[in-house]
């Protein structure tokens, strides 16, 4: 009989099963680390030691052994080679990343009772299937932005996603840290950002037409040491994290605590709270030096909590009436000899990329920032379709796709009338599965330029872990797939095929305790009903 293919996700580049019998876990077992290879060996002590039981202990004398090493001639420093057999578990990589994929690969080869933080059975033995499994990702940029602005997620929840991103081989944090509806990290030089920005009076349940209000503040923030063990955790799993403050849109949080930062002379800033509904705010930062002063403020902290060469500086949904109207706005552009308002846009972020150039550090925006022109340096996230990422590749600026229509996970996942607080177009696990972050458009050369890409969750209508669960998962699997595996054009991928792997992966999320959307549909509290939408009908714009 063939040994069974194991049903592994994301899919890797090669599996080959033999026949005979497993590699046995037991007590006895030894953990054997290379140099390059020590962090690996901690995670599997602590997370596989404490689903299994077992101690995992250095590896002496002849113990049946774990093997961990960096072999340099593999392909890339996140590819690996897994190799089991009766004697040995032999995990190459090509760097220390590549280590850390193929033994989490090796934890699904155990089953899913490997994913709990306990074991379920004292003294059992576990096997490992006599396989070889080779593997490198597609992109270098495989990411999850995750909003904790407009509902905040306890630090606790934050390591519990980086977690989840390790275990489906996901590489890049997004930090969404700053919106109008709060700021989330604090910043030592100005105390009002958390004191006044971090909570606000009320929100608004569902959709902002919807009438309905939960009356409670709400709020939260990260003090530096949080986020410096965030990101120290993330690294431990070889997850960047890139941290987003958005400008010049997106920041009546931070204008409720400092109303110097708005254009005063058109409206009372002094009036302003930390938003407490949902949609695009009128209020914006006004382009004075107080403003461009405070951000390199706030900017020269941010940078000593988060090593990532990429900052995101948002650059999205600035509207510009207050500067049509503002005599300082106006003023500023005449000075500069700007054309119009969306020239002052430009300028603003043009100044911030300059700002972090010069500390070694590279700008990444949201595609309105190519708008009005772009620094050579700066890079792009697609997120209005796939046009932006076209026209930035294009121009020879590095790509993270992460298109509306495709992957923001907080859209609606069916048809169905208890799909809860259904937002936009429907997008199935198929049809995350049928993305394909390299527009066809695209030359070889101008291709290059795609860094990868990115699923977006945000949290307008995510009130708690329970929702962000729901709406990640399955798609987030699917989502990894995509950004890790060398699959076929869209049409031609085997879904039947990732929904027989999805029936083992289910388990493993079980045993995580993520609350995802079950293939049936909603189960009964996963419901919102009477909570308004902003569903979508039809296909969504393909580009």
């Amino acid at each position: 009989m063939t040994p069974e293919t194991p049903k592994l996700i994301p899919a890797p580049l090669s599996t080959e099963t033999a026949g005979g019998p497993g590699f046995p876990l037991d007590a006895a077992t030894g953990v054997e680390a290379g140099p390059g290879a020590e962090r690996t060996a901690r995670w599997l002590r602590t997370a596989v030691g404490a689903a299994t039981g077992l101690p995992l202990d250095p590896a002496a004398g002849d113990a049946r052994r774990v093997r961990l090493r960096i072999r340099p001639d593999l392909e890339g420093d996140e590819a690996y080679r897994l190799t089991v057999d009766a004697e040995r578990v032999l995990i190459e990589g090509g760097g220390p990343a590549g280590v850390f994929y193929g033994a989490q690969t090796f934890r699904q080869l155990l089953g899913p009772d490997a994913f709990r933080r306990a074991p379920l059975h004292a003294g059992r033995v576990w096997e490992v299937p006599a396989v070889t499994v080779t593997d490198a990702p597609r992109f270098r940029w495989r990411g999850l932005m995750l909003d904790v602005a407009r509902h905040f997620m306890p630090k606790e929840g934050v390591l519990r996603y980086l977690d989840l991103m390790a275990a489906h081989k996901l590489n890049v944090f997004h930090f969404h840290l700053t919106d109008d509806q709060g700021w989330r990290i604090e910043i030592r030089r100005h105390p009002r950002l958390t004191g006044i920005g971090s909570w606000r009076a009320r929100t608004k349940t569902g959709h902002r037409a919807s009438p309905l209000w939960e009356e409670k503040p709400h709020g939260g923030h990260y003090t530096q040491d949080d986020i410096r063990e965030i990101v120290a955790y993330a690294a431990e799993r070889h997850i960047t994290v890139v941290p987003e403050i958005d400008v010049p849109g997106h920041s009546q949080a931070a204008i409720a605590a400092y109303p110097e930062l708005g254009n005063s002379d058109v409206v009372d800033t002094s009036a302003l709270s930390v938003w407490d509904t949902w949609g695009i705010n009128p209020n914006v930062l006004a382009p004075t030096d107080t403003t461009l002063r405070f951000y390199e403020g706030v900017l020269e902290e941010v940078l000593e909590l988060f090593p990532s060469r990429f900052v995101h500086i948002g650059g999205d949904e600035c509207p510009k009436d207050q500067w049509r109207r503002s005599p300082a706005a106006q003023a500023r552009i005449r000075e500069l000899g700007l054309a119009d308002e969306d020239a002052l846009q430009s300028w603003f972020v043009g100044h911030f990329d300059a700002w972090l150039t010069a500390r070694g550090r590279r700008l990444i925006g949201w595609d309105e920032i190519l708008e009005g022109g772009l620094a050579e340096g700066a890079a792009v996230s697609s997120w209005r379709g796939y046009a932006g990422g076209i026209a930035a590749a294009r121009a020879g600026h590095d790509v993270v796709m992460c298109p509306e229509q495709q992957v923001y996970l907080d859209h609606r996942q069916a048809p169905g009338p208890d799909e809860p607080v259904p937002i936009g177009w429907v997008r199935t696990l198929e049809d995350v599965y049928r993305f394909e972050p390299v527009p066809p458009e695209l030359t070889p050369e101008e291709a290059r330029h795609v860094l990868g890409t990115q699923a977006n969750l945000w949290t307008e209508v995510m009130e708690d872990q329970g929702r962000v669960d729901y709406q990640a998962f399955p798609r987030l699997a699917a989502f990894a797939e995509v950004a890790w595996s060398a699959l076929p054009a869209p049409a031609e991928r085997d879904f039947a095929g990732f929904e027989r792997r999805m029936t083992a992966h289910y388990r493993r999320l079980d045993a995580l305790g993520v609350a995802y959307r079950p293939p049936a549909g909603p189960l009964p509290w996963q419901r919102r009903p009477g909570v308004l939408g902003r569903p979508l009908d039809g296909p969504p714009p393909h580009r």
